[in-house]
């Protein structure tokens, strides 16, 4: 009798790949955006809210998928409940949303790359980046393999290192006062956040690999965010506590900068920092165009359209062709881009509507609710609901 468990990863596997989908760029942008948006030391709290939320919405994301096992993840889970057009509609929100954050990564890899041409203006610099990234896509999934296998240390480095650095430096009078702006801000500052935990979902749909995956699926889901969030906490807690943050004078701030001002004698370590986080911003920004571009092709499958059959039939939508697509849309987010904050508040409002429209299909059954899983349902969609309501109100004062 064949063993259906031999070619199966493990929990510690399973975990690993879950940290690689949800670690990236977005953590060198929050200390910026941090202290710019108004909420101070308390931040640390802000990170201890999202890890909850995200805990409890991956976990019924788990359950979802051992539910559903099959390709269509967001428009899967959402028509069992709100039909076709509502599939569609949370499918969408996620593309649209994880789209529109790499613009934004785009813009801020302009930034970046500023430090080692700084002749050259930052949208440009920005422009040519998404063009070499599109390139690669297109040249295929095996470069793409060894290209994230290369980038998961670059994503890693920084991170520790910065973090090293800082509590070298750590002076605890920086976080007086802790809460400058209020209980309020902590949760308003999680449509920030939020930001650096996208990517967990990938690891949700890891059932048909994983050896017995209703019992380890959760299990790697569960340890792999309380990793990225302690790590996290630690490396923004390290940088309040070392950083006075009025040297954080725009959103956009690379943390580099910020530090050569704290350790200027270490001016070989700074630029190895600005190598290693423009890899990791690179890298996510490569993955998701990889990532999307399939789930693009997966979308238009769904469509009940003869035009959509006709267009996969006759080779006008394949994968390369859904790559050019997904790069067109981060182009015109990253030319469109004048408020770096409310584009991080779009995207937090459609992410997480596609996360929410997912899990409510869980409360249908009725096994759920004898088990009692649906509570980390219900507490999934409130602390959803929570940065889906902050998200909405910074766009209405943003816009208006």
């Amino acid at each position: 009798m064949p063993n259906n468990n031999a070619n199966k990863i493990g929990v510690s596997t399973a975990t690993i790949i879950g940290i690689n989908a949800m670690i990236g760029a977005g953590i060198f942008t929050a200390p910026a955006l941090l202290a710019t948006a108004k909420i101070g030391p308390a931040a640390i709290l802000t990170y201890m809210f999202v890890v909850i939320s995200v805990w409890f919405i991956a976990q019924s994301l788990a359950r979802v998928a051992s539910k559903f096992p099959e390709e269509g993840s967001f428009y899967t889970y959402t028509k069992q409940w709100g039909g076709h057009i509502l599939g569609i509609i949370a499918s969408a929100s996620y593309l649209i949303g994880i789209l529109m954050a790499m613009g934004v990564l785009t813009a801020i890899a302009g930034r970046y790359l500023q430090y080692f041409f700084p002749g050259i203006q930052a949208n440009v610099l920005g422009l040519i980046a998404l063009g070499i990234i599109i390139f690669i896509n297109l040249l295929g999934v095996a470069l793409a393999q060894l290209g994230q296998r290369i980038l998961v240390f670059f994503t890693l480095f920084p991170i520790l290192t910065t973090t090293v650095m800082c509590l070298t430096r750590f002076n605890l009078s920086l976080f007086k006062p802790f809460m400058p702006y209020g209980v309020g801000s902590i949760f308003k500052a999680s449509r920030l956040v939020i930001f650096g935990f996208f990517g967990f979902e990938s690891a949700a749909s890891l059932f048909n690999i994983v050896k017995n995956p209703k019992k380890n699926v959760p299990k790697a889901l569960s340890y792999s965010i309380l990793a990225v969030g302690a790590l996290y906490i630690l490396f923004v807690g390290s940088i309040i506590g070392s950083t006075p943050i009025s040297l954080f004078t725009s959103p956009t701030m690379p943390v580099p900068q910020v530090l050569s001002h704290i350790f200027p004698g270490h001016q070989w370590l700074i630029t190895l920092l600005y190598i290693s986080i423009l890899s990791a911003i690179i890298g996510t920004i490569h993955s998701v165009i990889w990532s999307t571009s399939h789930f693009l092709v997966t979308l238009v499958k769904k469509l009940k359209s003869s035009t959509a059959k006709n267009m996969i039939a006759s080779g006008v939508i394949t994968q390369k062709i859904s790559v050019l697509i997904c790069g067109l849309f981060i182009l015109v987010s990253f030319l469109t881009i004048k408020n770096l904050d409310l584009f991080f508040y779009f995207a937090a409002l459609f992410i997480v509507f596609s996360y929410l429209t997912s899990i409510i299909t869980l409360l249908k059954f009725k096994e759920e609710w004898k088990s009692r899983q649906n509570i980390k349902t219900l507490l999934g969609i409130a602390t959803g609901f929570v940065i889906l309501f902050f998200a909405f109100e910074g766009i209405i004062k943003e816009l208006f």
